[in-house]
């Protein structure tokens, strides 16, 4: 083959950030398009599969840079919003009422479709391209590249099957003019082909980038794929076969957690300081930077006001539930995942507790001048895998010493103890390791989207819901508070699942519910 010279990783360092992130150089192309044999309209050299698949990126954080990206989980009971202003379409998920006409159910849509169609293009432009080259080293980034491509429209795919159950699938050079809804089986099963051919095809460690997998690895998939198997256990598919694979598929992360650069870090509080933005935690991350202090053309920083109170300006978009912080167990966890320093019981607009994982820390600036925030997102973080494990195991019937270990050790960051020196105080081992798992995930993940899913799953969205009202938060005046945005839907499984939006319907009768 003639020169094709290679582009470098990412992240190289962070003055180099161009869309999510960006390559630490790139040569020019010198190829002599005789040597190509491929058909038209397919990629002819790396490097053009490479900047294809690096617009996903830019996509993903697009559609993800907004709470819209993550809006059906305002569902959960962990979560709720403001009670009035231009707040409905959370307000909607929030309520279980949610209408075809919801604009953040439509925006998700076309941004996750997006990626879909996008990662379907540029895998099928790649095919035939690695044997245009000999070297191994070529021949390795084709399929990392190609691993990537998978993984992007794996996760996306499972972000749309969790919202609406049956949708379209679509794997091809162009998306049908006519698309199909596919059961919701067959979206499964295409996930799980998607993230089993990206552990092929990822590397263990993605060469030249930042902790945190910016980029994806194999054990970032791997544990996506831990997350699927225990949705595909639960509601609505119920196949309870797939807890023993969720078991041992985590497990493989962890027993590779090095070679991945996966661990958990020592004090919860430092995973939610604006600065943390590539740690090894993080299983998988999306970035958003802005070095040069100026917004480019992809508007590429996250909005960063709308977990704080009208009362300093804030946006109001996401609160948590007063029941939810009553609950929740003391301790530097909670202290670290809610903003302690604010009267919040006496806020003017809304009487409810705020994120410090979503407002920001009281160590960091926050205000009205923080509509904007090089804060990156958490896709996933390790002590995931460790309660999958937990959980599944028990689920499965395979309870180990391990499972034990893999849920005590988030117990003990919790409780502000040594992640692994035994402690009798917080240890456990005895009880049903998959309910204390599954409880353990309530408070870990509280704030970051991921309860609504665990609700779903396991079919408590009705349990759970039914259980809001505050016990013992009271005003200045003594009043006690009142949960805003009272249920008016459904809370059986038949509103579980999001309608399509309307105007995907009509472009699409063959979508029509």
């Amino acid at each position: 083959m003639k020169n094709v010279n290679k582009m470098r990783g990412i992240v190289g360092s962070i003055a180099s950030v161009i869309l999510v992130l960006n390559f630490t150089s790139c040569a020019d192309i010198e190829a002599d398009q005789s040597d190509f044999q491929l058909p038209a309209g397919r990629f002819e050299a790396i490097n053009s599969f490479e900047r294809n698949v690096f617009g996903i990126y830019g996509t993903m954080n697009r559609t993800a840079r907004k709470t819209t990206f993550h809006a059906a989980t305002w569902a959960g009971d962990d979560i709720t919003t403001f009670r009035a202003a231009n707040k409905a379409d959370f307000r909607q998920f929030d309520q279980r009422n949610v209408e075809t006409t919801n604009t953040r159910l439509l925006d998700n849509w076309n941004g996750l479709y997006n990626i879909i169609n996008n990662a379907s293009n540029a895998l099928a432009r790649a095919e035939g391209l690695s044997d245009l080259f000999n070297e191994e080293e070529e021949v390795n980034r084709i399929n990392r590249i190609s691993g990537e491509a998978l993984f992007l429209r794996a996760i996306s795919y499972h972000m749309l099957v969790r919202v609406h159950g049956d949708i379209p699938l679509n794997n091809e050079l162009f998306p049908s003019s006519a698309p199909v809804k596919a059961g919701t089986l067959a979206v499964y099963e295409q996930i799980e082909s998607d993230l089993l051919t990206a552990i092929e095809l990822l590397p263990d460690l993605y060469p030249d980038v930042l902790a945190g997998a910016p980029r994806p690895n194999k054990g970032s998939a791997r544990s996506i794929l831990a997350r699927v198997y225990m949705d595909w256990a639960g509601f609505p598919l119920r196949d309870t076969s797939k807890y023993d694979l969720a078991m041992k598929t985590a497990k493989e992360v962890m027993d590779n957690a090095e070679a991945h650069n996966f661990r958990m870090l020592e004090n919860f509080e430092d995973l939610w300081r604006q600065d943390a933005n590539f740690v090894d935690e993080s299983v998988f991350s999306l970035i958003y930077l802005n070095v040069t202090g100026e917004t480019n053309f992809l508007e590429q920083q996250k909005f960063g006001a709308v977990g704080i109170s009208g009362d300093f300006g804030g946006w109001e978009e996401t609160f948590a539930e007063i029941r939810y912080f009553e609950d929740f167990p003391k301790g530097p966890r909670k202290d670290a995942t809610f903003r302690m320093d604010v009267d919040w019981k006496n806020f003017t607009t809304q009487a409810s507790p705020l994120f410090a994982k979503i407002a920001g820390l009281p160590s960091d600036s926050y205000g009205t001048q923080q509509f904007q925030t090089n804060k990156s997102d958490f896709f996933m973080r390790y002590p995931e895998v460790l309660l999958i494990y937990a959980e599944a195991a028990g689920r499965s019937g395979n309870v180990t010493p391990e499972a034990w270990e893999a849920l005590n050790v988030v117990r003990r960051r919790a409780n502000g103890l040594p992640l692994n020196t035994p402690d009798a105080s917080v240890d456990l081992a005895t009880g049903d390791i998959a309910e204390l798992a599954f409880t353990e995930r309530k408070w870990e993940f509280g704030g970051e989207y991921l309860r609504w899913w665990d609700l779903v799953r396991m079919e408590r969205v009705e349990e759970a819901l039914s259980n809001r009202n505050p016990q013992v938060s009271r005003n200045a005046a003594g009043d006690l508070l009142e949960e805003t945005n009272a249920i008016i839907g459904s809370l059986g499984t038949d509103n579980y699942f999001s309608p399509i939006p309307q105007s995907i319907q009509e472009e699409a009768p063959s979508l029509k519910d």
